[in-house]
Protein backbone atom coordinates (compact mmCIF):
# COMPACT_ATOMS: atom_id res chain seq x y z
CA UNK A 1 0.00 0.00 0.00
CA UNK A 2 2.83 2.10 0.90
CA UNK A 3 4.39 1.80 -2.48
CA UNK A 4 1.06 2.67 -4.10
CA UNK A 5 0.77 5.65 -2.10
CA UNK A 6 4.42 6.49 -2.67
CA UNK A 7 3.84 6.62 -6.30
CA UNK A 8 0.37 8.07 -6.46
CA UNK A 9 2.03 11.29 -4.91
CA UNK A 10 5.01 11.43 -7.44
CA UNK A 11 2.67 11.36 -10.30
CA UNK A 12 0.06 14.02 -8.79
CA UNK A 13 3.58 16.12 -7.53
CA UNK A 14 5.21 15.93 -10.86
CA UNK A 15 1.72 17.41 -12.10
CA UNK A 16 1.07 20.06 -10.24
CA UNK A 17 5.02 21.19 -10.46
CA UNK A 18 4.70 21.64 -14.16
CA UNK A 19 1.44 23.42 -13.53
CA UNK A 20 3.09 25.63 -10.59
CA UNK A 21 5.77 26.55 -13.10
CA UNK A 22 3.23 27.69 -15.97
CA UNK A 23 1.85 29.92 -13.33
CA UNK A 24 5.12 31.01 -11.95
CA UNK A 25 6.10 31.98 -15.67
CA UNK A 26 2.46 33.86 -16.32
CA UNK A 27 3.16 35.41 -13.08
CA UNK A 28 7.18 36.88 -13.80
CA UNK A 29 5.51 37.76 -16.83
CA UNK A 30 3.20 40.34 -15.18
CA UNK A 31 6.18 41.40 -13.15
CA UNK A 32 6.23 44.64 -13.82
CA UNK A 33 2.51 45.12 -12.04
CA UNK A 34 2.95 43.17 -8.85
CA UNK A 35 -0.94 43.66 -8.11
CA UNK A 36 -1.98 41.84 -11.50
CA UNK A 37 1.26 39.37 -11.30
CA UNK A 38 -0.35 37.98 -7.61
CA UNK A 39 -3.78 38.19 -9.03
CA UNK A 40 -2.93 35.92 -11.86
CA UNK A 41 -1.24 33.89 -9.45
CA UNK A 42 -4.23 33.43 -7.25
CA UNK A 43 -6.65 32.57 -10.18
CA UNK A 44 -4.49 30.20 -12.01
CA UNK A 45 -4.00 28.72 -8.61
CA UNK A 46 -7.99 28.34 -8.04
CA UNK A 47 -7.80 26.72 -11.88
CA UNK A 48 -5.26 23.99 -10.22
CA UNK A 49 -7.57 23.14 -7.54
CA UNK A 50 -10.57 23.17 -9.30
CA UNK A 51 -9.00 20.71 -11.96
CA UNK A 52 -7.41 18.59 -8.83
CA UNK A 53 -10.76 18.35 -7.43
CA UNK A 54 -12.17 17.28 -10.64
CA UNK A 55 -9.40 15.06 -11.32
CA UNK A 56 -10.13 13.61 -7.56
CA UNK A 57 -14.28 13.05 -8.87
CA UNK A 58 -13.04 11.55 -11.60
CA UNK A 59 -10.79 8.77 -10.03
CA UNK A 60 -13.82 7.18 -8.52
CA UNK A 61 -15.00 5.74 -11.97
CA UNK A 62 -11.70 5.99 -14.40
CA UNK A 63 -10.60 2.24 -14.80
CA UNK A 64 -7.56 1.65 -13.14
CA UNK A 65 -5.60 -0.41 -16.13
CA UNK A 66 -5.70 3.21 -18.17
CA UNK A 67 -4.20 5.26 -15.09
CA UNK A 68 -0.51 5.95 -15.25
CA UNK A 69 0.20 4.91 -11.36
CA UNK A 70 -0.83 1.33 -12.95
CA UNK A 71 2.35 1.23 -15.68
CA UNK A 72 4.61 2.91 -12.73
CA UNK A 73 3.90 -0.09 -10.58
CA UNK A 74 5.95 -2.96 -11.08
CA UNK A 75 4.34 -6.07 -11.61
CA UNK A 76 4.92 -7.74 -8.37
CA UNK A 77 3.67 -4.61 -6.52
CA UNK A 78 0.53 -4.31 -8.21
CA UNK A 79 -2.45 -5.08 -5.69
CA UNK A 80 -4.99 -8.25 -7.00
CA UNK A 81 -7.13 -7.62 -9.82
CA UNK A 82 -10.18 -7.96 -6.95
CA UNK A 83 -9.11 -4.99 -5.22
CA UNK A 84 -7.22 -3.13 -7.51
CA UNK A 85 -9.74 -0.56 -8.82
CA UNK A 86 -10.85 -0.05 -5.08
CA UNK A 87 -7.56 0.50 -3.81
CA UNK A 88 -6.49 2.34 -6.74
CA UNK A 89 -9.18 5.07 -6.79
CA UNK A 90 -9.11 5.25 -3.56
CA UNK A 91 -5.25 6.50 -3.01
CA UNK A 92 -5.47 8.76 -6.29
CA UNK A 93 -8.95 10.70 -4.92
CA UNK A 94 -6.77 11.30 -1.38
CA UNK A 95 -3.84 12.13 -2.78
CA UNK A 96 -5.43 14.58 -5.55
CA UNK A 97 -7.55 16.23 -2.90
CA UNK A 98 -4.40 16.62 -0.37
CA UNK A 99 -2.56 18.58 -3.90
CA UNK A 100 -5.89 20.49 -3.65
CA UNK A 101 -5.85 21.45 -0.57
CA UNK A 102 -2.39 22.82 -0.66
CA UNK A 103 -3.37 24.62 -4.07
CA UNK A 104 -6.15 26.14 -2.44
CA UNK A 105 -3.94 27.72 0.38
CA UNK A 106 -1.61 28.90 -2.10
CA UNK A 107 -3.96 30.39 -3.85
CA UNK A 108 -5.47 32.18 -0.42
CA UNK A 109 -1.65 33.58 -0.25
CA UNK A 110 -1.44 34.94 -3.58
CA UNK A 111 -4.95 36.59 -3.34
CA UNK A 112 -4.16 38.11 -0.23
CA UNK A 113 -0.82 39.15 -1.58
CA UNK A 114 -2.92 41.05 -4.14
CA UNK A 115 -5.11 42.49 -1.50
CA UNK A 116 -2.23 43.78 0.29
CA UNK A 117 -0.38 45.68 -3.43
CA UNK A 118 -3.68 47.08 -3.82
CA UNK A 119 -4.44 48.75 -0.37
CA UNK A 120 -0.67 50.12 -1.11
CA UNK A 121 -1.52 51.65 -4.06
CA UNK A 122 0.93 49.90 -6.06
Amino acid sequence: MEEIRRVAYAIVLRACGFGSLAIFCVMIGLSFAPRSAFQAGGFLSMVMTLVLLLKAYEARTKDHRRMEMWLYLPKERRPPQAHAQQTISAVMRETYLTFARWSSLISVILWTAALLFSLLGL
